[in-house]
């Protein structure tokens, strides 16, 4: 029950107001406004509009571009990767080993590229190298690229140039990737989750797990496509594993987010969404049936999860910039997050009309 106070004038017939009254009401359970005595009410105030000076939103929407996105699909496709040829390594699977740690590398340049075109100029990249800050996101994802890149590197360039680098060197340096992908595939949606932008501030919790399921999709999804279905097994089961766990994120991220979940729920940001999900799920379907029987429903599973993948960064990147748009995004969340602060109910809401 949603108790408020409303202030009303009464009008004489020439219009002009002729006092104030404080009203006490209450909206019962069905919604509608009842006075202190019982009787049935009209609301006077008008559901309340948030608006900004001169129309201006109140965050400025994130200046990245498409390479962001893009970014984040491709540093988390390197990171499934990686872990899928470590395991491959350790079992004995070359042909999917060498699919996961080639992909691993050429994910990662992708990746560093993308980055470094959205900074503008690579010596930026390199200046955030001076200082290591725990408690910096970017300063922390950047070191643990860093300490990701020479092991994805020397392992998948030990496959590409057979007998150039030994053995001993490039199964270390492929477990050492493995061991630190899951902070690179989740540290984007850290990242992500310290900035102003209200649907990925508020979905700090979920985000890390819904990024981290999304690149174990590709990384077996990725194993699908390239490695030949008698030694995917394990692609296949990696890929399940994280559909599955993208899409329970992914619905924990619309249905504890309150109202700022409506940003991933509307418009442009649904839409990928919903495809993401679709695609996704029907690629762990295949990754189940038609994938372990050919090549022709194992490629397309894989494919699949891919683009569930790619669509999932992209559809979480779009909900982040329409919450800039709107500036209930950012006022009402505050405004609750005040109310518990001061130990008021959120239910209390005191308006004045005049």
């Amino acid at each position: 029950m949603t108790r408020r106070f409303e202030t009303r004038e009464a009008r004489s017939d020439t219009g002009a107001a002729d006092r104030r009254a404080v009203v006490f009401a209450r909206r019962d359970g069905n919604g509608e406004v009842r006075s202190g005595n019982g009787e049935r009410e009209q609301a006077v105030v008008p559901r309340a509009e948030f608006q900004s000076y001169y129309g201006r939103p109140v965050l400025k929407p994130p200046v990245w571009e498409w390479k962001i996105p893009a970014y984040l699909f491709t540093g988390g496709l390197s990171a499934g990767a990686a872990v899928l040829a470590a395991g491959a390594d350790l079992t004995g699977l070359p042909a999917l080993r060498r699919a996961g740690r080639v992909g691993a590398l050429g994910a990662l340049a992708a990746s560093m590229y993308l980055l470094v075109a959205d900074l503008g100029r690579p010596e930026r990249f390199l200046h955030m190298l001076r200082v290591a800050k725990p408690t910096s996101p970017m300063s922390m994802g950047t070191w643990l690229l860093v300490a990701y890149g020479p092991g994805a590197g020397l392992a998948g360039v030990a496959e590409l140039l057979p007998g150039r680098l030994p053995r001993r060197v490039a199964r270390p340096a492929g477990l050492s990737a493995a061991v630190i992908a899951p902070g690179v595939a989740s540290y984007t949606a850290v990242l992500l989750s310290h900035t102003a932008v209200p649907a990925w501030r508020e979905a700090h919790r979920q985000l890390p797990f819904v990024f981290t399921g999304s690149a174990a999709a590709s990384g077996g999804g990725f194993g699908m496509v390239f490695a030949p279905v008698a030694q995917a097994a394990a692609a296949r089961r990696l890929g399940v594993l994280g559909a599955a766990a993208e899409v329970v994120a992914s619905r924990l991220v619309e249905r504890r987010l309150g109202l700022v979940g409506e940003a991933y729920t509307t418009g442009r940001a649904h839409r990928l969404r919903t495809w993401a999900e679709r695609l996704t799920i029907a690629g762990a379907v295949g990754a189940l049936t038609v994938a372990r029987r050919g090549r022709v429903g194992a490629v397309a599973s894989g494919v699949a999860l891919l683009a569930g993948s790619v669509l999932q960064r992209f559809g979480v990147f779009e909900a982040g910039v329409e919450s800039t748009r709107d500036p209930k995004y950012t006022v009402v969340p505050q405004r609750e997050r005040l109310s518990r602060a001061s130990g008021k109910s959120s239910d209390t809401v005191f308006k004045l009309a005049f």
